[in-house]
């Protein structure tokens, strides 16, 4: 049972989660209660396992870290990153990423982005901090300008959220620590481990969780929103280039 566990083929109880807390000696209240109560929550974390058709595992190891994050930096440059992506933006994206792919298996995916957005209303919300490059605001994923001008009127809205923090990256900033590509920092409560860092690629994911490396990386991300323009000055932005579509 135990190595079952272990190995993540199935989760925990609570009860069973008690029994080992008091056999290795946990004894502080709340600790046993903030593990307690990742236990409960496990299972109904745990939806994406039902898109495990179309999405594949590091993707779904990116949704469960997302899920257990007290905070999310996130510096994106080509496109519009997931959590802030339209239903319509997200099947643009998605299509053009997925040469080949059946309709069917594009909605598929874009049904779980959608889900995976849950995590920005849900109480208490991660804190999210966006950068975002110019060029993600001027890069029309579809002949539609229907579909881009949706998509940043949704970012306006997400960006209203009193835990969202977003900045864009203007290209006359020029050459900056962040040249190298994107990335998403991923901080969690004390109790679930240290931060890692995320790099998206064509066939998978790369983390980072070397602390060096993963310090490393904050200290990009600190110089990025520093080169950022401001966050009303942002806002403008992308109200003009809305108008645009």
């Amino acid at each position: 049972m135990l190595s079952r566990i272990e190995t993540g083929h199935r989760n925990i109880r609570p009860l069973e989660l008690r029994a080992l807390l008091d056999k290795y000696g946990v004894t502080d209240e709340e600790r046993r209660e903030a593990l307690l109560t990742l236990s409960r929550e496990s299972k109904r974390r745990d939806w994406w396992h039902s898109y495990s058709d179309v999405l594949a595992r590091p993707y779904q190891d990116l949704i469960s870290l997302e899920v257990r994050a007290s905070s999310l930096r996130i510096y994106h440059t080509q496109v519009i990153p997931g959590l802030f992506q339209t239903a319509g933006y997200a099947y643009a994206v998605i299509q053009a990423v997925r040469v080949g792919d059946a309709p069917e298996a594009i909605q598929r995916r874009v049904d779980a982005r959608m889900a995976r957005q849950e995590i920005l209303r849900r109480e208490p919300p991660p804190e999210v901090w966006l950068v975002l490059d110019e060029a993600a605001l001027r890069r029309a994923p579809t002949a539609d300008p229907g579909v881009m001008r949706d998509q940043l009127e949704h970012l306006l809205e997400v960006a209203d959220l009193p835990h969202v923090t977003l900045q864009v990256l203007p290209f006359s900033a020029g050459l900056h620590a962040g040249v190298d590509g994107a990335f998403t920092f991923l901080a969690f409560p004390e109790v679930e481990g240290p931060s890692i860092v995320y790099l998206e690629s064509l066939t998978g994911g790369l983390y980072i969780e070397k602390e060096p490396d993963v310090d490393r990386y904050a200290r990009v991300f600190d110089h990025l929103r520093a080169s950022a323009l401001p966050e009303a000055a942002s806002r403008r932005m992308i109200v003009e280039c809305r108008k645009e579509y």
